[in-house]
């Protein structure tokens, strides 16, 4: 169905992948600042960390990736093996659909990082 799923199995596992760094790197940074000693202010360029975090979980919850429904294509087969979307409706459908999932991420890397931002550290 348009805008409602895009990746298979293997571009689902690659997103849970890029989610897992993302935090790897939001907490080791996070560790990092409050080790040296920084200003509490550091703790706002996590957003980028976050944001990668954010991207790859949603895309792996919903099973669709942002960047290929902003493209108009689809891989439910080998990693790699991408299909274009003929269907008009449903490009503007998976369209629509990355751009919930951008405004999601966005909102839950602004919300982790004010969250880091506001811990008594």
């Amino acid at each position: 169905m348009a805008g409602s799923c895009n990746i298979g199995t293997g571009e689902i596992r690659r997103r849970q992948v890029v989610a897992l760094a993302g935090a790897v790197i939001s907490v080791t940074s996070l560790v990092g600042l409050i080790n040296s000693d920084a200003t509490r202010s550091a703790r706002l360029t996590l957003f980028f960390p976050l944001m990668v975090f954010a991207i790859g979980f949603i895309q792996s919850r919903k099973k669709f990736c942002l960047a290929y429904g902003f493209m108009g294509t689809f891989n439910f087969g080998k990693l790699g093996q991408i299909s274009r979307v003929s269907d008009p409706a449903a490009k503007k459908a998976d369209r629509k659909t990355a751009l919930t999932i951008l405004a999601q991420s966005v909102f839950l890397a602004l919300g982790l990082t004010l969250t880091t931002y506001l811990l008594p550290l």
